[in-house]
């Protein structure tokens, strides 16, 4: 019994400790920045696929600073907006404020909101939800909180586009996973999804979408407005700070990743996986 106790409070500790680091982590550089600048349109998207409007309680899980929860509260649904990360709410909350809508803000574990069973009518997630490390729980929780009949609906860069491969580019340079962690991406396959939310959901529809971005075909300029703005790359080369060629190595990595993405027009498709489910 001591030895199971011991262990239980040792992995209750290291769990912790990764949601610390997350949290911590997105609040790197400017994440509201790349919400707002780059992938305002993937907010719209997920309101729109949910179908969310004024009869609808609404959470929004890893909420970030609000790109699907703001659009959501402005159809007139009633909307919370969770997240790890306190600083992107503070964000979310001023940016509510210019746009003239109101909405709940809470900070929140993915994986284990602190709502009742059969909370809402529609739970959401924009690029949110794969990041937090044990998929099975998060997806768990997402169906817990979602009223049977209530809808579920999910974007996730997916393994093989260009977010998904930055993260595999990116993947030799950092510090490996924790036990049980796992990749982000697999939330853009929809395999994985349908294996998470197994028969507890019904009508489950998945796409694969693009995203056009404009602006960010150039390698230096997309690696140089990553390392400033986006938490994971910014932690990235942060643990390269004494390695100076294994940081130029990520550059030069990075930039062939841009390359190789890049359209003749210049510009760069991010590839995503749309996820609308009714829960049973």
């Amino acid at each position: 019994m001591t030895t199971t106790t011991t262990t239980a409070d040792a992995d209750a500790a290291a769990d912790t400790a990764l949601k610390q680091r997350h949290r911590a982590m997105w609040a790197l550089g400017d994440y509201h920045a790349v919400a707002t600048e780059i992938i305002p349109a993937l907010g719209p998207v997920l309101v729109q696929a949910a179908h969310l409007g004024p009869a609808d309680d609404v959470l929004d899980v890893a909420a970030g600073s609000g790109n699907v929860a703001i659009p959501a509260a402005a159809t007139g649904a009633r909307v919370v907006a969770s997240d790890l990360t306190p600083e992107l709410l503070d964000l979310g909350r001023a940016d509510a404020e210019a746009a003239g809508v109101q909405l709940d803000w809470r900070v929140a574990d993915a994986e284990a909101l602190p709502f009742d069973d059969n909370s809402f009518d529609a739970v959401t997630s924009c690029v949110g939800v794969m990041f937090a490390p044990h998929h099975q729980v998060a997806a768990d929780e997402l169906v817990r909180v979602c009223r049977p009949g209530g809808r579920i609906a999910v974007i996730s860069w997916t393994p093989a586009g260009f977010i998904g491969q930055m993260f595999a580019t990116m993947k030799p340079y950092v510090a490996p996973p924790p036990p049980g962690a796992q990749p982000p991406p697999l939330w853009g396959d929809l395999a994985h999804v349908r294996e998470l939310f197994g028969d507890r959901v019904t009508d489950l529809r998945g796409s694969q979408q693009l995203l056009r971005v404009d602006g960010m075909a150039d390698p230096a300029g997309f690696r140089e407005y990553f390392k400033q703005s986006y938490g994971p790359t910014i932690a990235a080369y942060r643990g390269l700070e004494d390695d100076p060629s294994r940081a130029a190595e990520l550059d030069d990595a990075l930039d062939a990743l841009v390359e190789r993405f890049r359209s003749p027009e210049g510009t760069v498709d991010w590839e995503y996986l749309l996820v609308v489910a009714t829960v049973v």
